[in-house]
């Protein structure tokens, strides 16, 4: 048998290969990729949420010195198909999204028309001057009125403003919640929320009328994904169109869709003969960049009085904006609240609807976590209130509750192949010391401080296979991904996938995976990703997918090519493949000193022809290999904040955020430790800070960064992070995603911590973001009803 010594580098704390360029300045994102023949576009947007298109008079702006062309969304019809994203999900209303709005616009800043100039502020300028006649319809902006209203429809051909409705049932929710000691009933809302990319969307086209290859550079995580999109939009043959995501400045989900503005950029650039490119700016992006979450979900969860569950019964409804988020449908975000609303949490009676309501605002999509914060802050919440209404401690009820027995098929279908529930919370409640913040947070109290601590536990479906697409009923491939490794004659490798990173560190730690399984050094191991024509079919990098299903993807890759280079160097060396080691780049003969090959000679060897290669094996060191794990796989963790809460002012302080994770077989504990530390920032802010506002007329009120907060270097915790590594019983290297979680526990813990600390006052925490005026509020509400009571 083969003995593989590999240098162990799965496991070890590698420093990011791609970090130097980045220090350096040596990036390559879309900004960086203007050539002086790139044209420049700007969009004319609507300033209406809601209104009829009576006329669109471009001749201003043709006028305009420098202008190359001008398109509405009637000339961009002419060339592309509109943008639907499909589904044969029960309950689902397909609609569609043109490239530039026709007849109507749905929401404040969509685009009308596009004008082309050689100058950014010539096209701006130009755009300015385009005369648009709107005829304004009443806007729909609440979206329990939209629900209910059946005259006013965002989407006339939908014939409802519902876009998708679904439900999950197992056991006999109603009778469970008859017959339980405790029913703790709540309506919880989840604010509207903005991705904030470093990078701004934005992208280039060129149209090489000489091959016929349209090329896209685009900001983007799913470049194959586009490529598939636009080949049937724009009738190009998929052979003639590239999609390149070059260096990404952060993606969160919201750069995993298609847009508008990168159909019109790819029509304009095929009309012109010339590379046309855009970037937004942040107005443009906070105010047309995808959505998240936005939900309001009205929950009863029963409880025998030991704190057992009984029943969980949940009705929610989500805002999802003026479209279908492509290729994802309305329906990811409600949908996967409602299917995880569970948890971690044994329920054998539960009862679920969900529906996804078309509004005159930006569009909803995927972000960081996709409905499992919301799914968490809710059952997170319900177990904290029924625990202190049945005197049990917090984390005891949670303790009674876990699931145990694995796979477990949750209510909604979803097989868990494992977890460390208990194990997650345990750790982190010794980590924190718990007894002992119990001591300090009474003496606190004796002192007027008001100091709270808040669980939140939580598990992510990662890795998702064919089995379980991650929009049910989707048309589109999302479950596997390939990977080729090629050995060039000097013994250096070229990994090529097709996922697409965004800062994950994937050049790092794919690397480190096939350096493994080749027995090379990290150096010797190049990694080409996000781009459509260098790699196999791969859909990107979302969902916690890439170290599952693209790490995957490598082993198999890099294991058939081991395999071929051990027959090379067993026919060279005329012995057994089953004597041979490979280590240190070089191959070994048992018991023969002195007899070995560098992985250079196999690679020369295989690439030199025939004659030096074994009978009948074909010249070359390369395989493509391609992955599907079929169901996927489970991370998990429980987070804990612990605060301090002024209830005059509503000041939160965040003295301790601690991290219980595991993510399985971990290939790089630095880059798990950044995603965490990555997403508890991102989560801290959802929870505190960020919320998107539109008034009564659909009106962004919070399109800047001086009205849309984010958390600053100020407001952010030392994070501590607590690993456990239980591998994955059905992904290959035992690899468990974990790109999401960290958001994901946040405004949970958070909230429960904030709750926690003003117990005194009976507040409860329902509504995120949690802001200083919210608490004030809260406290102030529960001050009058004492006095009345």
């Amino acid at each position: 048998m083969t003995t593989m010594i590999t240098p162990k580098l799965v496991g070890a704390r590698v420093k990011r290969v791609e970090d130097p360029r980045f220090l350096q300045g040596l990036g390559r994102y879309i900004a960086d990729r203007w050539s002086p023949q790139t044209l420049h576009a700007a969009f004319l947007r609507s300033p209406h949420a809601h209104a009829r298109i009576v006329r669109v008079d471009m001749g201003p702006a043709r006028a305009v010195s420098g202008v190359v062309a001008v398109m509405t969304g009637e000339e961009a019809a002419r060339h592309a198909r509109p943008l639907r994203a499909e589904s044969k999900m029960a309950g689902y209303r397909p609609t569609e999204m043109p490239a530039l709005a026709r007849e109507k616009v749905r929401f404040v800043g969509e685009p009308v028309a596009v004008v082309v100039a050689g100058d950014r502020y010539v096209a701006e300028d130009a755009a300015e001057r385009i005369a648009v006649e709107y005829g304004p319809l009443p806007p729909l902006v609440d979206m329990e009125a939209a629900m209910a209203d059946t005259g006013a429809l965002v989407h006339e051909q939908a014939g409802s403003n519902v876009l998708v409705s679904r439900e999950f049932a197992v056991g006999d929710a109603g009778a469970a919640l008859a017959m339980a000691d405790l029913v703790v009933r709540e309506r919880f809302r989840f604010r509207r929320h903005a991705g904030v990319c470093i990078e701004n969307r934005g992208c280039i086209a060129a149209f090489d009328p000489g091959s016929g290859v349209l090329t896209l550079w685009s900001a983007t995580q799913v470049p194959n994904l586009l490529r598939d999109a636009l080949a049937d939009i724009l009738a190009v043959p998929e052979n003639r169109l590239r999609v390149v995501a070059p260096d990404v400045g952060g993606g969160f989900g919201v750069k995993a869709d298609l847009y508008q503005e990168e159909i019109a950029i790819c029509v304009l650039a095929m009309r012109l003969r010339r590379p046309v490119g855009w970037i937004s700016d942040r107005q443009e992006d906070l105010l047309t960049t995808l959505h998240a979450w936005d939900e309001i979900l009205d929950v009863e969860l029963g409880l025998t009085r030991d704190g057992d569950i009984q029943g969980l019964r949940a009705d929610v409804i989500a805002d999802v904006g003026a479209y279908s988020a492509y290729p994802w449908t309305a329906g990811i975000e409600p949908v996967q609240s409602v299917s995880f609303l569970p948890g971690p949490y044994r329920v054998r009676n539960y009862h679920g609807r969900t529906r996804g309501v078309a509004t005159n605002k930006c569009p909803m999509g995927p972000y960081r976590g996709v409905g499992r914060p919301v799914a968490t802050f809710v059952m997170e919440g319900l177990l904290e209130r029924g625990a202190r209404r049945l005197g049990v401690d917090p984390t005891e009820i949670r303790l009674r509750n876990y699931i145990r027995e694995f796979p477990y098929k949750s209510p909604s279908g979803v097989v868990w192949d494992s977890a460390s529930f208990t194990e997650s919370m345990v750790k982190a409640r010794e980590a924190v010391g718990y007894m002992a913040f119990r001591a300090e947070q009474a003496r606190g109290r004796a002192e007027g401080r008001y100091l709270g601590i808040g669980f939140a536990t939580y598990v992510e479906l990662t890795g998702v296979g064919s089995a379980i697409p991650v929009g049910p009923g989707m048309t589109i491939p999302t479950g596997m991904d390939g990977a080729t490794v090629r050995v060039d004659p000097s013994g250096k490798i070229t990994a090529s996938f097709g996922i697409a990173s965004h800062g994950q560190g994937l050049e790092t730690t794919l690397a480190q995976i096939v350096a493994d399984e080749l027995g090379t050094p990290l150096e010797d191991v190049r990694v080409v990703h996000g781009d459509s024509a260098a790699a196999p079919y791969g859909t990107g990098t979302y969902a916690s997918r890439s170290a599952v299903i693209g790490g995957g993807a490598g082993i198999l890759a890099a294991r058939a090519v081991k395999e071929k280079a051990l027959e090379i160097a067993a026919h060279l060396l005329e012995a057994g493949a089953q004597d041979l080691t490979l280590r240190d780049a070089q191959v070994f003969l048992a018991g023969v000193p002195g007899a070995k090959l560098s992985f250079q000679d196999i690679a020369r060897a295989a690439h030199y022809g025939k004659k030096r290669l074994p009978k009948g094996m074909e010249p070359g060191l390369e395989a493509t290999r391609f992955y599907d794990p079929y169901r996927g796989t489970a991370s998990n963790a429980t987070h804990v904040a612990v605060v301090e809460v002024d209830p005059e002012t509503g000041g939160v302080r965040v003295h301790r955020y601690l991290v219980a994770e595991d993510c399985g077989v971990m290939i790089n504990p630095a880059v798990v430790e950044g995603q965490v530390h990555g997403g508890v920032v991102q989560g801290l802010g959802a929870a505190l800070h960020e919320e998107i506002i539109y008034d009564a007329q659909g009106q962004c009120t919070t399109g800047t960064l001086m009205d849309y907060l984010i958390p600053t270097a100020t407001e952010v915790p030392a994070v501590e992070v607590e690993s456990l590594c239980t591998p994955s019983p059905t992904s290959l290297g035992g690899f468990r995603g974990m790109g999401e979680g960290g958001t994901i526990g946040p405004p949970a813990a958070l909230a429960n911590a904030i709750a926690d600390a003003l117990s005194p006052f009976g507040v409860e925490v329902t509504e995120i973001p949690i802001t200083p005026e919210r608490i004030v509020r809260l406290v102030r509400g529960a001050r009058e009803d004492a006095r009345v009571s």
